[in-house]
This record gives structure tokens, sequence and C-alpha cells, in this order.
């Protein structure tokens, strides 16, 4: 099972290259370019509020003069004007927040769309290499851990630098002798700071990837297919302890994250509290030698500006921290969005194709090294049904999904109607060509909705004619809900035979003109494939149709069947001419058992259609 593999280190050694990170800056930056007109008023809110917070400690100075002095008016100017800016700083901040995180919603919808969107443009192969919980962890988890950040942190550094520019300023201005002393011990913290965020950040991928295992085990081991699993090969215990592992890794690096640098912030707190009676003192020492630079008010007043830039002072060092380990994330988001689409659309693709012959010509294809197809050519008359057949691993599911371009051929070619279909756009392609997998998928939804899918548009009566063709109207109609009954998960509410008939009935809804069917009634039993197949018959009528089978039984009557043999054409013709040919068709049907074993003889050949004896 996919849950026993994890996730290789290259990535993240090609993220800690220096390029590769400044590229990555480079990228979150432009996150926000759509959205720079808000947050030009979000700076401007910012800078308005910090140049206002620093007034407050000034008129302070006057109010403690005014009461020395016994001016009255001057103290109540100065008082009102204290709780005047108080109110106004309130007001913008109010309205800043709303900027910032309208802001910081927006870029993390992008973001997520972008994700899911480019993800919808990978080919196949990409998700059959890659586990379901890795995905959703990218989606959930990695940008779920950044959201802070693009919320929030990104305003709050602009408002903390704004914040500690502006007071630092002011505390100059005030005294700056006093200012020079309590600026002295802030860049060896920051010093320090750095240093414990790159052990935050190499922590933070470890966790993100240990998240990526869990949201793995429990999407495969939690659903239907993974419990039906466990249980019947009792392997239960087994997942639970795996379970257990992963995530008491998770607990000592989710406490380790939050421990690397404690002991620095700690001390960053405690000279917070040191450094205002330190400015007592050195100013108390001055007044004590009869120097005139210093008065009480004017200390009072530094003190109190001091005061307020510990918070920025502290947030901007902790946010350092936040953003070493966010930037982890990014790394990994970013691994995701530069997966190479292998499978691109031209920009002068055709928007309507037209049905016609589907022709193979010379196609070549393979997954890995060896190849799976090799110069592979025939022709499907518009019109007919065609059979692959062969045994496991031939190519034939490969040459359905060739079609319908899953996956793109390594050379040669495939045409529709005289195009090659690289040629139309995939929306073009989804119009041309239906496929019913052997692999049946439902989403969690009602029947309805289920069917719908293949056409949003489609009517109540559309949706019953389809179950009707695929047999499966009666067994819906008798539900308590109908057509709005909940499948449930991947559509364990329905018998195999019930899913694959539900499957068949939705590409009857899209009426596309090709069909690829794909071992189409291989969860059926005897006398539901007599009726699907009689089903499939009917929609097959003038359409072209190439159907990939493992019981020949049910190909019998195709207008052409081609044999594959390790991925090449051995043989191609009728039922009826390939059993007298004797070659590896022949050899097939009597492996299977659908033959006598004896030579063929022509008139003890079963008529086309007939049941095996």
């Amino acid at each position: 099972m996919g849950m026993f593999f994890h996730s290789s280190d290259a990535p993240a050694e090609r993220a800690a290259d220096p390029e590769v990170r400044r590229a990555n800056l480079s990228r979150i930056v432009r996150l926000f370019v759509p959205y720079k007109l808000r947050l030009g008023g979000v700076l401007f809110l910012i800078v308005v509020s910090a140049g206002l917070g620093v007034v407050p400690a000034f008129l302070l100075k006057r109010l403690l003069e005014a009461i020395g002095r016994n001016d009255t008016t001057s103290l109540s100017f100065s008082a009102g004007g204290i709780i005047a800016i108080a109110v106004v700083t309130g007001v913008l901040g109010v309205i800043q927040t709303l900027l910032s995180n309208q802001v910081g919603q927006r870029v993390m919808h992008d973001l997520r769309a972008a994700v899911f969107r480019h993800l919808q443009r990978l080919s196949l192969a990409f998700f059959t290499r890659t586990r379901t919980g890795e995905v959703q962890s990218r989606i959930s988890n990695d940008i779920g851990g950044v959201q802070n950040v693009v919320t929030n942190t990104a305003t709050s550094i602009a408002s903390n630098v704004t914040t500690v520019a502006a007071t630092m300023a002011g505390m100059l201005v005030l005294n700056w002798r006093l200012g020079l002393f309590a600026f002295a011990l802030i860049p060896f913290f920051v010093l320090l700071t750095r240093r414990v965020g790159n052990e935050r950040r190499r922590i933070a991928k470890t966790t993100q990837e240990t998240l990526a295992d869990i949201s793995s085990l429990v999407q495969e081991s939690l659903s239907v297919s993974g419990i039906l699993l466990g249980k019947t090969m009792g392997r239960g215990d087994e997942l639970a302890d795996r379970f257990e592992a992963d995530s008491l890794r998770l607990a000592d690096l989710e406490v380790r994250q939050r421990m690397a640098g404690r002991w620095v912030m700690a001390s960053i707190q405690t000279s917070f509290a040191i450094m205002p009676a330190a400015v007592y003192w050195f100013g108390g020492l001055a007044l004590a030698h009869g120097s005139t630079a210093v008065s009480i008010p004017t200390l009072v007043a530094f003190t109190t500006l001091q005061t307020r830039l510990f918070f920025p002072v502290g947030s901007l060092l902790g946010v350092g921290l936040d953003v070493q380990t966010s930037l982890a994330l990014f790394d990994r988001i970013f691994e995701y969005l530069d997966q190479p689409i292998d499978i691109e659309e031209r920009p002068d693709a055709l928007v309507v194709g037209q049905a016609g012959d589907v022709v193979f010509d010379g196609v070549w294809f393979r997954y890995d090294e060896d190849w799976t197809l090799q110069d592979v050519s025939f022709t499907v008359p518009a019109g007919t049904t065609t059979a692959l057949v062969g045994e496991t691993g031939s190519g034939k599911t490969t040459l359905g999904y060739l079609t319908a371009r899953l996956y793109d051929t390594s050379r040669g070619r495939i045409t529709i109607g005289g195009v090659d279909i690289r040629d139309l756009t995939f929306q073009a392609l989804a119009d041309l060509v239906g496929v019913v997998s052997q692999e049946t998928y439902l989403f969690h939804e009602s029947v309805r909705e289920n069917l719908r899918f293949a056409k949003p548009e489609a009517t109540d009566r559309e949706i019953e004619l389809a179950a009707e063709v695929a047999r499966i109207h009666h067994v819906i109609a008798a539900l308590p809900e109908g057509y709005d009954t909940v499948v449930g998960e991947r559509g364990y509410r329905f018998s195999g035979g019930e899913k694959q008939r539900i499957a068949i009935a939705r590409t009857i809804l899209r009426n596309p003109p090709i069909l690829v069917l794909d071992e189409a009634t291989s969860s059926l039993d005897s006398e539901t494939e007599r009726l699907v197949q009689e089903a499939l018959d009917r929609l097959s009528e003038g359409r072209t149709t190439i159907a990939i089978a493992h019981r020949l039984s049910t190909v019998r009557d195709a207008d052409q069947i081609i044999v594959l043999d390790h991925g090449r054409t051995v043989e191609s013709g009728r039922h009826e001419d390939l059993i007298l040919a004797g070659g590896r068709y022949t050899a097939l049907a009597t492996r299977t058992d659908e033959l006598a074993p004896a030579p063929p003889v022509l008139s003890e050949v079963p008529e086309a259609g007939a049941a095996a004896p």
C-alpha cells in the first residue's frame, strides 16, 4: 500500500539552495501584487497610526510640565489630545485590520486555487505516483500553515517596523543620549533570533512531512477499502501502531519547534523589563550630576515611548521565527506549482472536434524506461466496434487512456476524423470521447448529482432515461429516497455491479460519439452482464466504440478485434477469422476456457454473440 512510502529528500535539498530561496521570496511578494491598491491603503493607515502613536509621549511631557507650572489650560489640552489620539488610532486600527485581512484572504484564495487548478492540469501519471494524502496535505496543512503569515504577519511586519522607526525617532528627539543607550542591546538579540529561526525552519519542514504521512495513513487506512483490507488481512493493530508512532513523532516535533528559541525569547523579554530601569538609572545619574539635558518630564515621556517600543520589537523578533517557519511551507507549496505539465493544450487548438475514424498511427508509449506500446497502428472506422484483447499488461487500457489523452503518445499520433487529438482543446476531446473505466468512482453525493456530473444541465427525465438504458433505473427507483440517495464514500452504498451500471448511465448521459469501454462489465454477474451488454450494444449503434476486454465472450460480435502482446499488435480481424487463424487469439480463448481446446473447424466455430461452451 502507498502508505508505507515516504517523500524524497530531493525537494528539501532544492529548497535549501540560496537561489531557489530568493526566487521563492520573490514569488511570495508577487502574490500580493494584484492587491497593491488595498495594500497601499493599509500602508498609509499604518504610517498615520505610527506617527500618531508617538505624539502622546510628547503630550505627556507637556502635561507633566503643565502640572509643574500649574497651567490648567495646557494640562487640559494635553490630556484631551492623548484621549483623542487614542480614539482615532483605535478606529484606524479597525479599518487597517479589515483591509489587511481582505488582502490576506484573497491571497490565500489565489494560492489554493492556483495549486488546485495546477493539479487539475497535471497528467494521470503524477497521481499514479503520488499519495492522495500527500496531495491533500499540501493543500490543507501546508497552505493552512502559511495562512496566519499571509493574512496577518505581512501587515504586522510593516506596522511594527513603522512603529519602531517612528518610536525610535521620537526617542531621539526627546533625548538622543537616552535613545542611543536604549538601542544598544537590540542588535545582539536580532542575531540570536536569526540563528534560532533557521532551526525552527528545519523542524517545521520535518513536521509538515510527518503531517503528510499521517494524512496519507488516515486517508488510505480509514477509507472503506482500507478498513476492509486491514480487517481481512488482520493488520488493524499494526496500522494503529504506525499511526501512534507517527503521531508521537509529530508531538515531539511540535514541542521542539515551540521550544526552539524559547530561552532567547525569554532573555529578550527579561531585557525589556530591565531596560526602563536602566534608563531611569542613566537619567538619574545625569540629573544627580547637574545635567540640564534631562528632566523628570523628559525621562517619564522617554520611558513611555520606550515601553511602546518593546511590543513591536518583540513582535518583529517573533515574526522572524514565524516567517522562517512559513518559508519551509511555501517551499513545499511551490514544489507542486512547479510540477511540469506534460500534457499541454496548444494555443491554436480546435474548440470543436468532428467524429470520424479513430486512427492509431505508429503509436509508441512508455511510463518508465520500458516500452508499454511499440509501433501500434490500426484504424477504428466510424460507427464500428473495435475490441482490444491480450494478456494483462499488454497495453490495452493504455491505448484507451491515450485515446482520451490522459497520457500523450511518446511517438506517433492518434487522430479522430483526420485531426490529431493534440490539436483539439481538452474540452473538445472530452466531448468526443467518453470513458467507462474498470475503476468505477462515485462521489459522496446523491445518485442524481453523480449522474448530473456528466451533464450539469440534464433534466430529471434525461437522467432517468440514461439509467433505464443502463438497466439501473429500477434499482434506484426502489430505494426509499430514489435518485436522492447518497451513494456513500466511493459508492459503497451499492454493489459493484450497480456502481458499474451507474457509471455506464453517467457516460450514456454525456452521449459522446466515441466510447472507450475499459472492461465495463467486469464487475457484473452473468445475468446483469447480459442486460448491460444489451444496453451497451444499443448505445454503440452508430457510434465508434473501443472495447477493452479480458473476457473474450464480451467482444465476439466486435467488427474488429486487435490482439496485443507485449505492447505490439500481433493479430487483427473478426472473431471467426482469428479463430480459424489458430494464432494468439485462439491461444487466449483456449486458455480462458471460452472455446473448446480442439483445433477449430469452420462448422464448429460458435456464432457471433453465442455463449461460450
